[in-house]
């Protein structure tokens, strides 16, 4: 009510947000007449005269009119389509950067082309987000004869192009590609061993395409680049035969629930494990426990406890196989495709390529359906969609449904969504849900509405939340008599194809939601498809052309026809469990001011309403009488439905969320520890920046012996001589009645004068080549091992809840100490590798000039093969970090707990 009222008296906030932009449309407006007078041959040189005027101090802003209407006629010219002023309005909403809703089918992309060319004048690149590899070659093929016309170069990064021609895409002025690949190119920049093999330059500005299934529906999942370990994968299979003998604990008649346990009123729990579909976890009982156990030593799998520490790890087995077997399920979470286990994402429908589940469950999957178990992967490098985006000096995107989820986008982004209003209103029919008593009936009335929209010649689309549904539903049809097209994460192949299409007189579609998104459905069909399957791909231009004005007539005709019809006629075969995915699929219909109908039909089977109160509404609905072939509108359904979809939208934001706020403690350390490597590959003369480290190690030693002389003098030289040996190799030959100031010069000119012998003997090139070889491979090191050890860590602190502790405060703690110490180890190790190297010169056979080497005994790691040492994984082909705790001191007790002197026990060797 307040809401309402405010907008009433000031005017609501889209209102605000189209009258900022209303004066600056009018500008552009009034420069199209300027743009339509010039020349071919002026276009390029404007864009060169506005980078001169952007060179003398004008700001973006300053040049947007003349740049947007320059971009409006050039798109007319060589596309022969003309923004409309809907679509500018858009295209200045992400120049702003902000998030551009604008319904299906109103012409996003179009919108894109203008602020990505006023961006794109600075130099530093723009960088065009798409969800796949089709689309990103779709984009860049379709919009590359505007910009060429500009006199800009574009380029487009694939999932199967090799790291030289990433490099070249890179640098031009506009390149476009997928989330996944943008993402993986900044990993695998900062896993390479030479500055100039990175793709990635700059971060200025990113439009993404879908942003709201880009940073919303895949920002649950980190990208992740991983290598093999070695681990026996025999473990999987044992315990995957094992699983069926465990009996879920038997659930409440009555309510449908499993028994409460409560130390009041003991109940009898019968049964070994019980399940959490929502949040898909499994917990084993007393008895589930002793049986796992039993089943486990009567194998001769295990001896002893199943509690102790060499068997604990066979919890984790059985836990991750119920899940495979219980709670993911094929066709549904996952598909099989070419002997694999392919995850299918939940919002799209589309297959995730070379994502695995984490943690053991893809190979519990794995063996679940027979399929030789992978070995465990190690994570060598992982970052966020949030945290990735976030490093661009400006993001924006644009999507047909965003405005329902403004508040994450404002909480964890700093965008605000502008919603644009469409060109010609919506004429569209949204009619209101339709709810059956179980799944048979419903699927009899879906198909009895096709039928019937079929034999008018009316175009029908069906989407559905999963693969197993779209299956269902299309054998369905099948034994129906209905003709049909499917698409789903089986066939995505041939997805543009099939939804291209799904507009034509006739046509009838299953598709999970958010299949073919990306691509209009047009009315009619689409004559460029139908004309190439008419003359094939071996025709000739002027075949295909032929070709194409046959079936453009007859697209005309057909659109006209369906037209009068009612237009296109979208089913939901159930509520998805975010309200926004259903907006999507209705938004499939009604585009451009075109007619159209949508309907959703729901039983009281579908998961949502199973998994959220739908058990208690179906008996209840059933004692009032209701039949199953009846359909009902209930206010107290429809209100169970829209709460469903709100606690699982909830529930997901705090997935999300949570992944975030974890992640920005890795990030700042990620960040911290790609400058160092960076400043590394950049340094021509690292000799003299690792012995500073030497130098702060020598005046740790000199501070203990200043201590221990007090008490016997003797004692402390001989120990520092025995530490300057382990350091340093080095052989202390001073008097011991040196003052200490003598002392420390003595021994940093005799180190120092050590580095300069071996710099002459190998070249100063030579040595800090191999310096740089050394920092890199100790950082990317010791990187891994964090990672690991952060993930341990992460499952760790979530037990400290029960100390009343918080978890996210303890991993910030204890992370931030863990990667201080990580810090400190890589310079000592460096440092001392840098004095401990010996320096020779080999001998070569005659006529073979003379080569200087430098030889030392700490090799890469044998999982470290590649070239010079860079892992293969790279090529797919500053940050304050404060102390989080008090610093010890070298006299201090040492924290171990062993009662000694922190320098006489752990850090005795620094």
């Amino acid at each position: 009510m307040i809401e309402k009222a405010l907008n009433l008296l000031f005017g609501s906030e889209r209102e605000k947000n189209l009258k900022e932009l209303l004066p600056i449309l009018n500008e552009i407006n009034s420069k199209e007449l300027w743009a339509m007078s010039l020349k071919d041959e002026d276009f390029p040189r404007m864009t060169q005269n506005f980078k001169d005027r952007l060179n003398n101090n004008e700001t973006l802003d300053d040049i947007l009119p003349e740049a947007f209407a320059l971009s409006r006629e050039a798109a007319r010219r060589k596309l022969g389509e003309r923004a409309y002023d809907v679509q500018l309005l858009g295209g200045i909403a992400l120049h702003k950067g902000n998030i551009m809703e604008m319904k299906t089918g109103e012409g996003k992309t179009l919108s894109s082309v203008a602020p990505s060319y006023l961006n794109s004048l600075t130099g530093k690149g723009v960088h065009m987000i798409t969800v796949n590899d089709y689309l990103a070659s779709r984009d860049a093929k379709w919009m590359t004869p505007v910009f060429d016309y500009l006199g800009l170069e574009v380029g487009c990064i694939l999932s199967n192009m090799d790291p030289e021609t990433r490099k070249v895409e890179y640098k031009k002025d506009i390149t476009y590609g997928t989330n996944n690949e943008f993402g993986f190119d900044y990993l695998r920049d900062n896993m390479k061993w030479d500055i100039e093999k990175k793709a990635q330059k700059s971060h200025a500005f990113c439009i993404i395409d879908e942003i709201d299934s880009i940073l919303i529906d895949e920002a649950r999942t980190p990208l992740i680049i991983s290598g093999a370990v070695d681990e026996d994968t025999s473990k999987f299979d044992i315990v995957n035969q094992l699983v069926s003998y465990l009996d879920e604990v038997v659930k409440d008649p009555k309510s449908g629930e499993y028994p409460k346990e409560d130390i009041f009123n003991p109940v009898e729990i019968i049964g070994d494990y019980k399940l959490e579909e929502k949040n898909k976890r499994v917990s084993f009982t007393n008895d589930g426990m002793n049986k796992i156990e039993e089943l486990l030593t009567k194998r001769g799998v295990i001896e002893g406890s199943l509690f102790d520490e060499v068997n604990f790890e066979f919890i984790h087995y059985f836990t991750q196989a119920m899940k495979a077997h219980h709670l993911f399920h094929k066709d549904v979470d996952y598909v099989i495709q070419d002997g694999l286990v392919q995850i299918v994402d939940e919002f799209t429908g589309r297959v995730l390529n070379g994502r695995r589940y984490s943690e053991g469950l893809h190979q519990a999957i794995e063996s679940k359906e027979g399929i030789t178990v992978a070995k465990k992967n190690k994570t060598l490098a992982s970052i966020t969609f949030q945290n990735y985006f976030r490093m661009y000096d400006k993001i924006s995107g644009m999507t047909g449904t965003a405005d329902t989820e403004a508040r994450e986008f404002s909480k964890i982004y700093n965008l605000d969504v502008v919603v644009i209003p469409t060109n010609r209103p919506i004429a569209r029919i949204d009619q209101e849900d339709v709810i059956y008593l179980n799944k048979e009936y419903k699927l009899k009335a879906i198909a009895d509405e096709v039928k019937e929209a079929n034999k008018k010649g009316q175009p029908v689309l069906i989407g559905t939340v999963s693969v197993e549904s779209s299956e269902e539903i299309s054998n369905y049809f099948r034994k129906a008599g209905i003709r049909h097209e499917i698409l789903n994460a089986k066939n995505h192949g041939r997805e543009a194809t099939i939804i291209a299409e799904a507009g034509a007189k006739g046509s009838v579609t299953i598709a999970t939601n958010m299949a073919g998104r990306g691509t209009d459905i047009k009315l009619g069909g689409n004559p460029e498809l139908r004309a190439r399957r008419r003359v094939g791909t071996d025709a000739t231009p002027e075949e295909y052309k032929n070709a194409l004005e046959i079936e453009i007539e007859k697209s005309r005709a057909d659109y006209e026809e369906v037209k009068s019809l009612g237009g296109l006629f979208v089913i939901g075969s159930e509520r998805h469990e975010s309200r926004r995915i259903d907006n999507q699929l209705r938004g499939r219909s009604g585009r451009q001011g075109d007619p159209g109908r949508s309907q959703f039909f729901v039983s009281l089977d579908d998961d949502l309403m199973r998994l959220f109160g739908g058990d208690r509404f179906k008996s209840t609905m059933s004692r009032l009488g209701m039949e199953g072939g009846e359909p009902i509108q209930h206010k107290l359904i429809s209100n169970s439905l829209e709460r469903a979809q709100k606690k699982v939208e909830e529930r997901n934001y705090e997935i999300r969320k949570h992944l975030l706020d974890y992640d920005d403690v890795l990030n700042k350390q990620r960040i911290f520890i790609y400058e160092q490597r960076d400043e590394v590959l950049e340094n021509s003369d690292l000799t003299s920046y690792v012995f500073e480290t030497v130098e702060e190690i020598v005046d740790i030693l000199l501070d203990d012996f200043e201590n221990e002389s007090r008490s016997n003098k003797t004692e402390a030289f001989t120990r520092l001589t025995l530490r300057l040996k382990d350091n340093f190799f080095y052989e202390l030959t001073a008097d011991i009645d040196l003052d200490l100031k003598s002392l420390k010069e003595k021994i940093i000119q005799d180190l120092y004068q050590d580095v300069e012998t071996k710099s002459e003997l190998a070249s100063k090139e030579a040595l800090n080549q191999f310096l740089k070889y050394e920092s890199l491979k100790a950082l990317d090191n010791k990187w891994q091992e964090h990672l690991e050890r952060l993930d341990a860590l992460r499952e760790e602190v979530n037990l400290r809840t029960y100390a009343q502790k918080n978890p996210l405060v303890e991993y910030k703690n204890e992370g931030f100490a863990i990667f201080e110490s990580l810090i400190d180890d890589v310079k000592v190790d460096l440092a001392r590798k840098l004095m401990k190297i010996k320096v020779h010169k080999e001998r070569r056979t005659q006529g073979m000039r003379q080569v200087r080497n430098i030889n030392t005994t700490h090799r890469s790691m044998a999982q470290m093969a590649a070239v010079n040492g860079q892992r293969q994984e790279a090529n797919g082909k500053g940050v304050q970090i404060k102390r989080v705790g008090e610093k010890i001191g070298r006299n201090d007790p040492c924290p171990c707990g062993s009662g000694k002197k922190y320098k006489k026990c752990c850090g005795e060797n620094i």
